[in-house]
């Protein structure tokens, strides 16, 4: 019955992402319509198969599979919520199909971690913000990825693909930053938390892992941007890289640890 759960989760994400297929603006409104829909029932069974998945009776297991399942469902909720499935469908492209796999990984990938302090509320908190935290960032790069190939759009004189509905590319710029701002708050809670209540959450003092160090390192290259476009202006391709290179730590410092 689970592995049916994760197997119909799957298939309503790439239901939704051909729904949705090539872009929101050239679809009839029935099947924009029907996108929606679609995505709202994944969400939802995703959620519940994640729950299923994760929470188990000697705490929450947050094996790489269940860790993998679960950010990228929260990247599409993320995506979804904050509009930018719909005003950058290229996004939607990329990130449906994506977790249409990561949904299929839970049932087939067993290999348990129990964490038995993840029930304490601190914890369960610090985790939780740490998850909305990577789901934003992953949202935010694919934004920066697919805002890059209509820069170069732009540059080459090819058709203006804001033309045909998606907003000019200042605009998307300064949503995506804001994203960015509010990722990077989270992320700094996260850490911060971490580091003073290492004791209370995890039953022992903050320790250099490499887990630790990465996530500092993502931390302090979003710093960096963000202090780059308030001082200098930061945007484009500089922006891309310290985006791209932020994130991949990140997922290194987290997912990275769970593979291992």
């Amino acid at each position: 019955m689970i592995i049916l759960l994760h197997v119909l989760v799957a298939a309503l994400y790439a239901a939704t992402a051909w729904a949705r297929w090539p872009r929101d603006d050239e679809a009839p409104e029935s099947r924009r319509n029907a996108g929606q829909v679609l995505l709202a029932l994944a969400l939802l069974l995703h959620g519940i198969a994640n729950f299923e998945a994760i929470v188990r009776p000697d705490g929450l297991d947050f094996a790489f599979a269940n860790a993998l399942s679960l950010v990228a469902g929260l990247a599409v909720l993320t995506g979804w919520l904050t509009g930018v499935l719909r005003t950058l469908p290229r996004v939607a492209a990329v990130i449906l199909p994506v977790a249409a796999i990561c949904a299929l990984l839970p049932p087939i990938t067993a290999s348990p971690h129990p964490i038995a302090f993840a029930s304490e509320p601190w914890a369960a908190a610090h985790i939780a913000v740490a998850l909305c935290a990577y789901a934003l960032f992953v949202v935010v790069a694919m934004q920066a990825l697919v805002m890059t190939g209509l820069e170069k759009r732009l540059h080459r004189g090819l058709p203006d693909a804001t033309s045909r509905g998606v907003p000019p590319l200042l605009t998307l710029e300064r949503y995506m930053f804001r994203l960015l701002v509010v990722g990077f708050a989270l992320l700094t809670l996260t850490l911060a938390s971490g580091i003073v209540f290492s004791e209370q959450l995890f039953g022992k003092p903050v320790t250099f892992t490499h887990k630790n160090v990465f996530s500092v390192a993502g931390w302090l290259a979003f710093a960096t941007l963000l202090f780059g476009r308030w001082r200098y202006g930061w945007r484009g391709r500089t922006a891309l890289k310290w985006i791209l290179g932020g994130t991949l730590l990140l997922v290194l410092g987290y997912l990275g640890s769970k593979f291992v």
